[in-house]
């Protein structure tokens, strides 16, 4: 029998595809880690997330399932312990499962215990249990920049207690002696996700006058859009200003392909495949905003920068197979031998053949979705600053945070919002989406059949049978008519 692999699974938060240089020949960025691993390996071009927000996004890929079906639409409804996972797929399929850190935003109360076998952080990390959030007395009220998430350079005490460098470190230490048993370790990082903060040398690696501004829109553009950039100011924002973010965003990039490279100097295993993936995108000022949104499907916040590398596998290539995020986890399932029988029902469909031959077909569309009816807002979280105005935005505005669901093929993207007119993108014309065409009469046909197949898509995966039969009559353990007494 062949041995079976071991996997390391990275995942960043809020990475931009476009700003990677395996994916984006003119992207500034200088990933030298990535783009060795890549190297050896196949990168992806085309892949798109099932939601635009953290923990929507993280239980999809988790559970192969699209947030709608089973509600798993907001950062506090998690996976609980009767719902399936592949991770616990891994685990009862007798690999050793490690979480490393505590950014998992995935699995609810009991449900990392039933899924690995180690998870957190080594004590002597030190890390910052809020991360680099950690409230109000850490931002200048004063400087606009803050409530585009911005704080800039920081000191090297605080880049070392920060969670991502906790994560590393206890993913190095773990790594000198692994099991003797197959194993995935999974290991979800923050960078580059918000405040734009970051220390030296990454803080000026990347000169600010160089950097190209950010994309501006055309048509008619969803409500919440005028509504963020009202609120925080955005639009006061200067063209430096814009490049300053920008450029300290680039900076974490850098800052995060430092420590994947000490992953893999730490792996001394050579049956490994490494996956590098992120959960969702940054505006970082497309479109006038900054951050993301729950009901926003653009482009820059669903398309996912992905790279699977490995023993076996197509080496140095890239593939342009429209594959949605739900994939990945079926994938590398598939190469541990592990078969769909022995999995739960899902959506995820694997794409080995493209790790082998990057030409191939996947899928013919993808689909993401997001937002909430205006009956849902009221039960939201609320943030402290600078998350106040966004997160209460909904609360405000119900409609801002509409419903919505947008469907990707090779031609065209279409967006279909609950409380909002439709968007209609050509994506070979304006691969960005940047320019609504939904209002032009020509495109009629084109609306109406990707409209039907969005229909049918929602009724195909509306809800999953259970995957055992139940008792049609239960036993009932209540007492007779005649025998209750008060």
């Amino acid at each position: 029998m062949t041995e079976r692999p071991n996997f390391i699974v990275i995942v960043a938060d809020q990475l931009r595809a476009d700003s990677l240089p395996f994916l984006n020949a003119s992207t500034p960025v200088l990933t030298p880690c990535l783009d060795k691993l890549a190297r050896h390996g196949v990168s992806f071009a085309e892949v798109f997330g099932q939601h635009s927000v953290c923990s929507p996004s993280r239980v999809s890929f988790l559970s192969g399932k699209y947030p709608h079906v089973a509600g798993h639409r907001t950062l506090h409804y998690l996976l609980q312990q009767d719902e399936p996972n592949f991770l616990r797929t891994f685990k009862d399929n007798g690999y050793h499962v490690v979480i490393a850190g505590n950014r998992g935003d995935a699995l609810g109360p009991g449900a990392n215990e039933l899924s690995a076998h180690e998870y957190g952080n080594l004590p002597t990390a030190n890390a910052d249990e809020h991360w680099s959030v950690t409230g109000p007395a850490q931002w200048d009220k004063g400087n606009p920049l803050s409530r585009a998430y911005y704080r800039g350079e920081r000191s090297q005490e605080d880049a070392q207690a920060d969670a991502d460098e906790a994560t590393i470190r206890t993913a190095e230490h773990w790594l000198r002696n692994p099991p003797s048993s197959p194993w995935i370790l999974f290991v979800p990082l923050f960078f580059p996700h918000p405040p734009f903060e970051v220390e030296q040398p990454w803080f000026s690696m990347y000169q600010r006058e160089a950097i190209a501004l950010p994309n501006s829109a055309s048509g008619p553009q969803p409500r919440f859009l005028s509504e963020l950039i009202r609120e925080h100011g955005w639009d006061n924002l200067s063209e430096a200003q814009w490049r300053e973010i920008k450029a300290v965003y680039f900076g974490m990039i850098s800052r995060l392909d430092s420590h994947v490279g000490r992953l893999m100097d730490a792996n001394t295993s050579k049956n490994t495949i490494t996956a590098f993936f992120a959960d969702h995108g940054e505006y970082l000022g497309d479109y006038g905003a900054i951050e993301k949104w729950p009901s926003g499907v653009n482009e820059c916040l669903v398309r996912i920068p992905l790279l699977i590398s490995g023993p076996g596998l197509a080496s140095g290539t890239k593939s342009n197979a429209l594959i949605e995020l739900i994939d990945v986890f079926p994938t590398l399932l598939e190469l541990a031998g592990i078969d769909r029988a022995r999995q739960h029902t899902h959506f995820g469909r694997s794409f080995v053949a493209c790790l082998a031959d990057p030409a191939r077909e996947h899928r013919h569309e993808v689909f993401t979705e997001g937002g909430f009816t205006t009956e849902e807002v009221k039960r939201l979280h609320t943030a402290p600053y600078p998350y106040d105005l966004k997160s209460t935005l909904p609360r405000r505005v119900p409609t801002s945070a509409g419903k919505v669901v947008a469907i990707r093929n090779r031609e065209w993207t279409y967006v279909w919002r609950l409380y909002e007119g439709a968007e209609l993108y050509n994506r070979i014309d304006d691969p960005q989406e940047l320019n609504n065409l939904f209002g032009q009469v020509q495109y009629a046909s084109i609306k109406s059949e990707l409209r039907e197949r969005l229909l049918r898509w929602l009724v195909e995966t509306a809800d999953v049978l259970p995957d055992q039969l139940g008792a049609r009559r239960p036993d009932v353990e209540l007492p007779r008519p005649g025998q209750w007494h008060p």
